[in-house]
């Protein structure tokens, strides 16, 4: 899909700052001040520990971010799209086993993102702590600094529903104001140690690894990856801005995050051993190394840039969970376009979700050092799937081989952060891995839950369209029944040779003969390409009987009673079918176009128990599925027909009898008192 960012332009890299590097462009409020906690208190603090560990920084974001992201992964786009779901898309036909890396990194990354808001506004409002501005002074009390993260957090949840149109539009100024203070005060401070330009050395950060100044090993790695959590946003967000408005600012927000590293290690050394800080174990450098006149504006620049990260979280997030359902990842749920932006949508339940669970890590953990200690470890699971469909996708670039060994190294990397980070489980990154663990059980039940739904679905639960056309016509031209309405519509799926549910022809014929003027069986198709938008009609020779396939992209919102009405006024202009006039009408001038009555058929799982065929774990899957699709949205809203008439009748998921349910005939009785053994 083409958009207005296809091609660089100043606006468009302005507006890149404000969407796509919310999260790595907060990530020094909170990494330093990991790596010093490594380390036990300030005195124990060596140079060569320092300088190691922003060498570590330097090169996890040099390989990880630009070479493994921006550079490599990023040229996978479907249609402009970026993100897991998106680039699973591209390669889903190569393999089945692939639908789990995109289930399991899909998970991992929503699951990861609960902590994100938490972590960043937390950590910016800390900053407050003991400072005076005025009249109004703020003591050290952590609740304190609870309470307005909270404010500030429920107030950013609340505006999601009317758009953030308005305030995303100054989102880029505030984060060009951002990362060139960030990178004006890593200059100011590194030039007080120049020596801490050394860290640029990759020898450094192998050294550290295997130092006796490193007291934690291979697990300060942990702490490293905190500044490259934002990489999957690169990726995730390409579509919101274009991939050349990314290319354009990623160097100068790498180099302003690099200088802010340094310039902070470069405090650290100076003033380990300072009598008011060599005690310590916990303190931020971002804020320590500010003079204190700029305090209050860092603290306030700060809060927008975590604001920013947590708005863009949340934005995607609704993204991700779009396309998942577009996928039939996970169930329906009601998404909202509450403003012209295209891009922009809303899902309520995702919103508070991730508001509920945000409130829940802001009190348990209370402090962003304790939020640090579970940050991370679900998101190196997310690049470790990710790098999986990457080598499919490779593949059918490049030789097979040259693939296999890029993913391989980018996959050492990430499994040795995994491992490292495998740690902050005992400290809190179980509730992140419990939360993973949730999100992919929904989506197991209803990904699998429908295959399986599909693998027990006879020939025998179908019929051919075509062997019912000539009965349908025939009554759409009995003027002995009462015209039922002029469209009668069957949202349901239309298979390959006219195949269709025999509960939908059950619905027509047996229960009460329904006399439509049009019979419309219309199939919505969920495609690869996020936005697209067309159909085919077949009408079986006939003008009663028409056969309608949508299809629309994962990214595209169903509006069925819209797309159908086009398409009757299309077909009636090309005297296709007869046109349908209304001896009433107010909004219809021409009243060419009936009304319509919209069928949807309800599956009622009552009968897995009954059948035998299924074996318990198959019937646990679709049950789970079935009772997903019960308390989510309902097919009313997601095919977009709140102010359509609808009609909802249920049927059993399969109306066949198995083989267990046939009668066989014993014995005839004459005498009045007859008998009947089932």
């Amino acid at each position: 899909m083409k958009t207005k960012f296809d091609k660089i332009s100043f606006m468009g890299m302005l507006i890149a700052l404000g969407i796509v590097y919310g999260d790595i462009g907060t990530s020094p409020l909170y990494v330093m001040n990991s790596i010093i906690g490594n380390a036990g208190k300030m005195a124990d603090i060596k140079p060569f520990y320092i300088i190691g560990s922003i060498s570590l920084i330097i090169w996890t974001l040099m390989i990880i971010t630009t070479i493994k992201y921006v550079l490599i992964t990023m040229k996978a786009d479907n249609n402009g799209e970026g993100g897991i779901f998106a680039l699973f898309a591209l390669v889903r036909r190569k393999a089945k086993w692939l639908v789990w890396p995109a289930l399991i990194g899909g998970a991992a990354l929503l699951a990861d993102g609960t902590l994100t808001p938490a972590v960043t506004v937390t950590s910016a409002i800390e900053g407050l702590k003991g400072q005076t501005f005025g009249a109004i002074s703020f003591g050290n009390s952590q609740e304190t600094v609870l309470i307005i993260t909270s404010c500030v957090l429920l107030a950013l949840f609340l505006i999601q529903r009317f758009g953030t149109g308005i305030i995303g539009n100054s989102f880029g100024p505030v984060m060009l104001i951002w990362f060139s203070f960030l990178a004006i005060m890593g200059v100011i401070n590194l030039l007080n140690y120049p020596a801490i330009l050394q860290a640029f050395n990759p020898v450094y950060a192998v050294e550290i690894l295997f130092s006796p100044a490193n007291k934690a090993g291979l697990f300060i790695l942990g702490s490293i990856f905190l500044a490259t959590t934002g990489a999957e946003a690169l990726y995730s967000d390409m579509g919101h801005v274009g991939k050349r408005n990314i290319y354009g600012t990623w160097p100068f927000v790498y180099a302003s995050l690099v200088l802010n590293y340094l310039g902070q290690g470069a405090w650290v050394i100076n003033n380990a051993h300072n009598p008011e800080y060599a005690h310590l174990s916990n303190l931020n450098p971002f804020y320590e190394m500010l003079p204190g006149s700029l305090r209050g504006f860092a603290i306030a620049i700060a809060a927008l840039a975590a604001i920013i990260a947590s708005q863009a979280l949340i934005t995607g997030s609704f993204t991700l969970v779009d396309e998942a359902i577009g996928l039939k990842f996970l169930p329906r749920m009601i998404v909202k376009h509450p403003s012209n932006v295209r891009s922009q949508i809303y899902i309520a339940t995702v919103n508070w979700f991730l508001c509920i669970v945000t409130f829940i890590v802001v009190w348990a953990f209370g402090s962003s050092e304790r939020m640090e200690a579970a940050y991370g470890l679900a998101i190196t699971v997310t690049m470790l799937m990710t790098t999986l469909l990457l080598f499919e996708y490779l593949s059918g670039k490049i030789r097979r081989i040259f693939a296999f060994l890029i993913a391989l190294f980018f996959a050492l990397i990430e499994f040795t952060f995994f491992v490292a980070s495998v740690v902050k489980f005992i400290h809190g990154g179980f509730v992140t891995l419990l939360i993973m663990g949730a999100i992919l059980i929904v989506m197991i039940l209803w990904y699998f839950g429908n295959k399986r739904r599909d693998h027990y679905e006879k020939e025998s639960e179908y019929v051919s369209l075509n062997d019912y056309k000539n009965q349908l016509v025939e009554l759409s031209e009995d003027n002995s029944i009462p015209l039922y309405t002029s469209n009668l519509v069957y949202m349901t799926k239309v298979k390959n040779d006219y195949q269709i549910k025999r509960s939908t022809m059950y619905s027509i014929l047996d229960k009460e003969p329904k006399r439509a003027k049009v019979y419309w069986f219309v199939t919505v198709n969920e495609t690869s390409n996020p936005y697209e938008s067309n159909y085919t009609v077949d009408l079986l020779e006939t003008k009663n009987v028409v056969d309608v396939q949508l299809y629309l992209g994962f990214r595209k919102q169903q509006s069925v009673s819209i797309y159908l009405h086009q398409i009757v006024n299309y077909l009636i202009k090309q005297g296709v079918i007869d046109p349908q006039k209304q001896k009433y009408t107010s909004t219809n001038k021409r009243g060419n176009v009936g009304d319509f009555k919209f069928v949807i058929i309800n599956e009622r799982p009552s009968d897995l128990a009954l059948n035998s065929e299924i074996n318990a774990f198959d019937r646990q899957l679709i049950s789970g599925r079935i009772f997903l699709q019960n308390i989510t949205a309902s097919p009313i809203s997601w095919y977009g027909l709140e102010f359509s008439s609808v009609i909802e009748e249920s049927s059993p998921l399969f109306i066949t009898m198995q083989h267990d349910q046939y009668l066989v005939q014993r014995k005839i009785y004459h005498s009045i008192h007859s008998r009947h053994d089932i």
